[in-house]
């Protein structure tokens, strides 16, 4: 059996290794006011309201507003870009707003399928089919 070994109180530091290109090239998140802008008002929408670009990105447009243009240019989902753009939906909700007042994008009600039909008139067609 061995002793135990004694351990320092206080260890040895070790220098700590400099910033090489695969941390230094690291992208800093942004805060998520400096994205949402100070006012913070919101529209009305869900997260499954569809969202359609109504113009191209502005010269003026921040990089969020550009990359938003780009993917609703087909209808997209708010919840959808909220995944794409990597940000939560209250920061999406904050963007939209102020795209909206500017009529860079339209806000649409999402696609409603129809009811099922009625079970009397699947059964009368079904019937029908077995006569032929």
């Amino acid at each position: 059996m061995t002793p135990p070994q004694r351990r320092r109180r206080y260890p040895k530091e070790e220098p700590l290794p400099e910033p090489g290109p695969a941390q230094g090239d690291r992208k800093e998140p942004e805060r998520l006011y400096v994205v949402a802008g100070p006012d913070g008002e919101r529209a009305d929408v869900d997260l499954v309201t569809l969202i359609v670009a109504r113009a191209d990105p502005p010269a003026s447009a921040t990089p969020e507003q550009s990359a938003t243009l780009r993917l609703c240019a087909a209808p997209l989902s708010v919840a959808e870009l909220s995944a794409y753009l990597n940000l939560p939906f209250s920061v999406v909700t904050v963007l939209l707003t102020e795209m909206l007042t500017a009529e860079l994008v339209q806000a649409r009600a999402p696609i409603v399928r129809q009811a099922l039909p009625d079970r009397s008139l699947l059964e009368a067609v079904m019937h029908g089919l077995q006569r032929l």
